[in-house]
């Protein structure tokens, strides 16, 4: 069994007909443990929820490791956590991740991004300021803005609270001349670069390609039960 947990990085992709791995929504505290109850060999984490509620714990990575599950992370969550637990063994993918793991990314608010309920697909309702970033980047390279406009650009995006973030707030924020800012704003939306579904995409591919059984663990560490853990899942 192969599980991925995603939401609004992964809305409107395309993705593979007939893969044999369940989409489940971005995992909150206890889903992962689900899953590897439920019997996952497989595991790909790109999305998290984390405002209202217990973000997906550290601890369940790495029980799942110890027990032979394969772990992957990319793209926003998964980046961040791959990052954080790589040393014990979950794979991160991507160049968002590779962002985390180097230090050049630092803050979970770069991949932060407000979204629509489950009923409406997770339907993203802000940019992420990695896509942003990225974006306002292409721009400059193909003489699409000035580098004072992407100077201008970024500043305002890195000030701009994640859920208020929008192309069209962006440059209302940055370029103070109308017809400026209404032509800034067609160039960001015609050479938009999602980085974050990239490397969800990567992931996709790299949970189709893994084979469905478990591995035989042997790590350095060994996964180590507390009260809190035993309180939370009681394990046998």
């Amino acid at each position: 069994m192969k599980v991925i947990f995603a939401g609004p990085t992964l809305h409107g992709a395309n993705l593979p007909p007939n893969a044999d791995y369940e989409l489940r929504p971005p995992a909150r505290q206890g889903d992962f443990f689900r899953a590897i109850q439920d019997g996952a060999n497989v595991i790909g984490l790109i999305d998290g929820l984390y405002e209202y509620v217990p973000a997906i714990w550290h601890k369940e990575i790495l029980f799942g490791l110890s027990q032979g599950v394969h772990v992957f992370g990319a793209a926003s969550m998964g980046a961040l956590r791959a990052a954080e637990c790589s040393a014990f063994g979950m794979v991160g993918l991507g160049e968002i991740y590779g962002g985390f793991a180097s230090g050049v990314l630092e803050n979970d608010a770069d991949v932060a991004q407000s979204h629509g309920p489950a009923e409406m697909g997770f339907i993203p309702l802000s940019e992420p300021l990695v896509n942003v970033r990225a974006t306002i980047s292409q721009c400059l390279e193909c003489s699409q803005i000035t580098s004072v406009e992407h100077d201008q650009l970024r500043d305002a995006a890195e000030r701009i609270f994640f859920k208020d973030r929008t192309y069209r707030r962006l440059v209302q924020s940055a370029i103070q001349d109308a017809d400026r800012a209404d032509a800034v704003l067609a160039v960001l939306r015609a050479n938009n670069v999602n980085l974050k579904l990239r490397d969800a995409q990567l992931l996709v591919e790299t949970v189709i390609s893994t084979p469905d059984r478990r591995f035989a663990p042997d790590f350095s560490w060994t996964f180590e039960t507390t009260s809190v853990w035993n309180a939370m899942f009681a394990v046998g």
